[in-house]
């Protein structure tokens, strides 16, 4: 398989493709003070001439619904030359993060990627950012729900032209029944590295990096200057592809001037290998043979947390590991400073979600309360990165709390199950009747603490009485 990449992929190499976008607006906004088109929500649709071959076409759309008569070919090239000239004239920024979302069970997953965003980055920061997403689901309603969602939330950030948003026809796809048809058959990366084609094809002249980042993640704080950080120490190296995440292709930094590469690559090979697989090829492809990793890791995936999602992903964890925490269902509460990022019930999920906070006082505590009594068998708690153990409790202690009353709900008593040593405890309950009835398990701070807190998981077993 590598051989024959190489033979296709050398003669690629200096193809220019994907020049014509369309702009779509909701709702439509103009204002002629300068003689120039202020568009909030505004989407560059993309259409094909011929695959291989590719135009773009730019319309001024007055809604997602509005239909037009085809215009002359002369119109589509002045629009795509006004729209193009408006591209170019925007300052080019350090930064493309680069998202491509299509619909699926939790709508609002694209949204909380967005929130994460631009709240863990400082105004310094957006100032060298730009973020583009492409909407790649051919349903229209959600379409025009997502754009008209974006808009309504970050309607700075787009007037800003720091957030650019995409579209690309389902009439734009190669073979789109054979998609189909493998996507029925389970296999989704073949639409998915078309997606991030288009995207990476856009993508080429807006900023000097571009980061590749998947629709349901989380940030770190600051996570830019941490990147600009990591890339001056790495410029007398020569590098291809820097990975601040090990999950898939999240985190994914990539110079600008090799996204065309990257894009035809994709496209050349879309039905071969899912999109991460095709990434590291193409990275050893252009001589670099070994991956580079970034720690601390600072993109993690965000999975939603409703009492269904939650039963679901509980059941599948279970039958992947018959020893798995079962985390019953409850409630979390905090007295700790919450960031409107990342939440205290993200320390109770059963994926890689995670409760961020600050500056701790003692006496201040994280508690589940369980909608029910609960048998337990073994309780662990886990703080800190998932690589070098930073903003990890550094005295704390876990509680198991009984007799719940009140509304709220709260426990009026509470037994020491351990200490935490290095931000973790994993503890089995052997004492007979501690472990039954249990409606809290409290996480204390015994001690102040200065910086970020990171609550990775708490991960409650129950008894098995079968």
């Amino acid at each position: 398989m590598r051989c024959s990449i190489r033979k296709c992929f050398i003669p690629s190499v200096g193809i220019v493709f994907l020049w014509l976008f369309i702009t779509l607006k909701i709702p439509k906004e103009t204002e002629d003070d300068q003689n120039v088109m202020t568009i909030k929500g505004q989407v560059a649709r993309l259409e094909p001439y011929q695959f291989g071959n590719w135009e773009y076409r730019v319309e001024m759309e007055a809604s997602y619904n509005s239909r037009k008569d085809p215009r002359p070919l002369e119109d589509w090239q002045n629009l795509t030359f006004k729209y193009m000239e408006k591209i170019q004239k925007r300052r080019k920024t350090w930064l493309t993060v680069g998202i491509s979302s299509v619909q699926q069970g939790d709508r609002s997953s694209l949204l909380y990627t967005l929130v994460s965003l631009f709240r863990v980055s400082s105004k310094a920061e957006q100032k060298h950012l730009t973020v583009l997403v492409h909407l790649a689901d051919s349903d229209l309603t959600w379409l025009r729900e997502t754009v008209a969602h974006i808009s309504s939330l970050f309607s700075p950030q787009i007037l800003k032209g720091q957030l650019l948003m995409i579209h690309a026809p389902s009439d734009a796809y190669p073979t789109v029944d054979s998609v189909r048809d493998e996507a029925f058959r389970g296999e989704f990366y073949s639409k998915q590295n078309i997606d991030h084609a288009f995207l990476m094809s856009f993508a080429t002249k807006l900023s000097d990096y571009f980061l590749l980042i998947e629709d349901n993640a989380f940030f770190a704080p600051n996570f830019v200057t941490h990147i600009h950080s990591r890339v001056t120490t790495m410029k007398s190296n020569s590098w291809v592809l820097l990975e601040f995440s090990n999950m898939g292709f999240l985190g994914k930094l990539f110079h600008s001037r090799d996204l065309p590469l990257l894009a035809h690559f994709l496209l050349l090979f879309y039905k071969e290998k899912p999109l991460d697989s095709l990434i590291s090829h193409f990275r050893m492809l252009l001589v670099q043979e070994s991956p580079i990793l970034c720690k601390p890791f600072l993109f993690y995936r965000r999975v939603s947390y409703t009492a269904f999602d939650h039963k679901q992903k509980a059941t599948a964890l279970q039958k992947k590991n018959a020893d798995g925490p079962s985390n019953p269902p409850g409630a979390v509460f905090t007295d700790m400073q919450v960031s409107d990022v990342h939440f205290p019930w993200e320390a109770y999920t059963l994926d890689e979600s995670f409760f961020w906070t600050h500056n701790l006082s003692i006496g201040n505590h994280l508690t589940v309360i369980l909608n029910h009594p609960a048998n337990l068998s073994r309780v662990q708690v886990i703080t800190g990165s998932i690589v070098d153990g930073r903003y990890a409790l550094e005295k704390g202690q876990v509680e198991l709390g009984y007799e719940p009353e009140g509304v709220p709900q709260h426990c009026t008593s509470f037994a020491l199950l351990g200490h935490l040593s290095e931000g973790q405890m994993d503890q089995e309950i052997h004492l007979k009747g501690m472990g039954y009835h249990v409606s809290c398990v409290r996480l204390v701070v015994k001690a102040g603490q200065a910086g970020g807190l990171m609550i990775r998981h708490i991960y409650l077993w129950e008894k098995n009485d079968k």
